[in-house]
């Protein structure tokens, strides 16, 4: 199910003027919306009440009073303002918070996740002949982790973290590949560019990004969206990370037990070749 937040987002660019000033106050003031009558907020906006009626019809909703009571629920079951880390915590209680941080951005992610989309991603990749995931900077390890999993299944996969080698490859993809770009703001603009090269050459695409209207979105034929909400202590993106990597760990497991039994057999035949590397 989408969030209401990524709701507004997607739908945007279809608003009219009018519409979209109730967009950017409501992305930008969230909470504020529960104490406010139709009335304040057409004025806060600059438009007129109908104007607001017609914004919660868009997003299917009877009227203001509706959206209101799930954009509640929502705020209650998933808070989107990070556990604040003060001075004086000690270490464990930095550790406290950042699980709570982690906590709150997997519930989020799975109340934006859209199950047939996640399912047909899990397909795509199972029954691609070559499997290539971008990702650049904090993506980097994600992508190379996902390509790891995928590699012990005995799947034909690759990751790829230069972006002139994102270029190549994706050139030479054909209709049996499956690329797959990894980007939390979706606007990085060598995945971008490399999902757009991919589909050129005629592979499936697919993307897992936080925000629905980014450009990444519009060159994937199937979009998988996270939601965290980073903060200013958390400049390595973690809990984005951990959403990504979660979501790849829900299509590794869909594969395993959705194969026959060459999947297990790879699996076999890859901690069989790893004893000699124990001791």
């Amino acid at each position: 199910m989408e969030s209401l937040v990524h709701k507004i987002r997607f739908m945007y660019n279809q608003m009219g003027p009018g519409e979209r000033k109730i967009a950017e106050y409501l992305l930008e003031h969230t909470e504020e919306l529960i104490n406010t009558s139709v009335s304040e907020l057409a004025e806060r906006c600059g438009c007129g009440d109908a104007t607001v009626v017609r914004f919660s019809r868009k997003l299917g909703f009877d009227g203001f009073q509706a959206m209101k009571i799930v954009f509640a629920a929502e705020l209650n079951t998933t808070s989107t303002i990070s556990s604040e880390i003060e001075r004086s915590d000690s270490c464990l209680e930095i550790f406290r918070k950042r699980i709570n941080d982690i906590s709150v951005a997997l519930w989020s992610t799975e109340s934006v996740l859209d199950g047939n989309s996640l399912d047909k991603a899990a397909r795509m990749i199972m029954e691609a002949k070559r499997i290539v995931i971008f990702g650049l900077g904090n993506s980097a390890s994600i992508v190379q982790d996902a390509a790891h999993k995928f590699l012990r299944l005995g799947l034909n996969a690759q990751s790829c973290s230069d972006n002139h080698m994102q270029a190549i490859i994706a050139s030479h993809l054909d209709r049996s590949s499956v690329a797959i770009g990894v980007s939390h703001s979706g606007s990085s603009r060598d995945i971008v560019e490399a999902l757009r090269l991919s589909k050129a050459s005629g592979a499936s695409t697919v993307c897992i990004t936080n925000y629905s209207s980014s450009p990444i979105v519009r060159e994937s034929d199937v979009a998988l969206f996270t939601k965290s909400e980073e903060t200013k202590h958390s400049i390595l993106a973690m809990t984005s990370r951990i959403a990504q990597l979660a979501i790849f760990d829900a299509i590794y497991t869909y594969i395993v037990v959705n194969s026959s039994k060459n999947a297990r057999n790879a699996i076999y035949n890859t901690e069989y070749s790893l004893q000699d590397k124990k001791y």
